[in-house]
């Protein structure tokens, strides 16, 4: 016969629910709210991690959070600790950070990969928070998500763009042909100021007795690094539909992060 004192004993014994609801709701909003805030700021200032980086990192540090706070309450029994599954939490924010790194990669002066390293992050939480027994927090990242990767381009097309960060454009034409006179002139008629110019010979080679030699098509390549408030991707256009350009390779500050 089981007594009144043994009811009380497997009631208190007994893993309570796991806790989410509107108050969880409103913690990973507020993440959303003042990540963006940070990320506004650094898109204005045309930063490599802007506006969407900052917030899906915001959130994912914030489900995180929640998880380890509220996902392992139906597990765990008062006063009787027989596991700690909040390591296997700490586990997947460490290994995913590592797996978030392999995506970024630096080429020239730009920086490519961030919001993708980040949106792994954030899947690495929306996973965690399923199998943890929350699942109005995992769906409700999921739909922030989408509103990130999918509404704040919108948002930061209609920023104010920077006219004093520096872009760098790469074009190869034929040497000897006057074509960089057309490239400076399209590039200032556009509203871009050059700050500086390089160019470098392709196609010539230096024997051992000092001769140069030059080959059948000489080409040239020019540098140049300029700033402005049009699109720089839209004057690479331009360039490379002029008469003997052959190629042109632009590094807009301006242009969103992927």
């Amino acid at each position: 016969m089981i007594t009144v004192g043994a009811h009380a004993s497997l009631a208190a014994a007994a893993p309570a629910l796991n806790t989410e609801g509107w108050r969880q709701a409103a913690e990973l909003g507020l993440a959303l709210a003042l990540s963006a805030v940070i990320g506004l700021e650094r898109e204005i200032r045309q930063k490599s991690a802007g506006l969407r980086t900052h917030t899906l990192v915001g959130v994912g540090a914030a489900l995180f959070m929640l998880i380890s706070k509220y996902g392992f309450t139906d597990v765990l029994q008062p006063r009787l600790v027989v596991l700690d599954p909040s390591r296997v939490a700490a586990q997947i924010v460490t290994g995913v950070g590592f797996l978030g790194a392999g995506l970024i990669f630096v080429r020239r002066d730009s920086v490519r990969g961030l919001t993708t390293a980040a949106s792994i992050w954030v899947t690495a939480a929306i996973g965690a928070a399923s199998g943890a027994g929350l699942p109005v927090l995992a769906v409700l990242t999921t739909v922030i998500y989408f509103l990130v990767a999918l509404a704040f381009p919108m948002i930061t097309g209609r920023l104010p763009r920077s006219s004093t960060a520096i872009s760098a454009l790469r074009v190869r034409y034929p040497d000897g042909r006057g074509i960089l006179r057309d490239v400076l002139r399209e590039a200032t008629e556009r509203g871009f100021a050059i700050d500086s110019v390089s160019t470098e010979p392709i196609g010539y080679q230096r024997t051992s007795s000092g001769q140069i030699m030059t080959a059948e098509r000489p080409m040239a390549e020019v540098i140049l690094h300029v700033h402005g408030r049009n699109s720089v991707n839209q004057l690479a256009a331009a360039l490379s539909d002029l008469d003997g350009v052959h190629a042109v390779i632009a590094s807009d500050v301006n242009a969103i992060d992927e």
